[in-house]
């Protein structure tokens, strides 16, 4: 998985693997082209993470956005906060495919204030962090949104060709 062509050094891997980002309430932020092993890396810290002790939870950005506006409709929004703030580290996975809603940016922003300084995000996007304003969309929730993702995180941009179309040539 690490390599200089991917952009991961196997120190950068081993300083993540070993979840002391979680007990310092620090936040990952992995980017990078589609198969470029962000969804792989997220999933294996958050396994790593879920080894060690620590309570995780992992969601698609689509079905996260799905949860929000169920819980909304069903009022059972606080419950959904809730239970997301037991958890030491939430994994969101294919941020900005899906287009963000007011309720999901206002969700997101709630649920990074209740989180900064005391437990961690993982974020793994296609989109560059620069083009992450752009999507939250709302010029004042996405200074907010980014100020508390993105000033106590980690960037790990991967890089190199689809893994899926190289094991697919082989």
């Amino acid at each position: 998985m690490y390599s200089s062509e991917r952009n991961l050094s196997k120190d950068q891997l081993s300083e993540i693997s070993d979840c002391s980002f979680i007990q310092r309430a620090e936040n990952i932020l992995l980017t990078g082209l589609t198969g470029s092993g962000k969804s792989f890396l997220a999933c294996a810290i958050g396994r790593q993470a879920c080894m060690t002790g620590y309570r995780t939870e992992y969601f698609n950005m689509n079905k996260f956005i799905e949860k929000i506006a169920l819980s909304k409709i069903d009022g059972t929004f606080l419950k959904v906060i809730s239970r997301l703030d037991k958890n030491d580290l939430i994994i969101l996975d294919d941020f900005g495919l899906q287009p963000l809603d007011q309720n999901a940016r206002l969700a997101l922003l709630q649920i990074l204030e209740e989180r900064y300084e005391r437990k961690s995000i993982i974020i793994a996007s296609q989109l560059p962090i620069g083009k992450w304003y752009d999507y939250i969309g709302e010029p004042t929730l996405a200074d907010a949104i980014m100020d508390r993702l993105v000033n106590n995180a980690t960037h790990i941009e991967l890089k190199g060709e689809s893994l899926r179309k190289r094991n697919r040539r082989k």
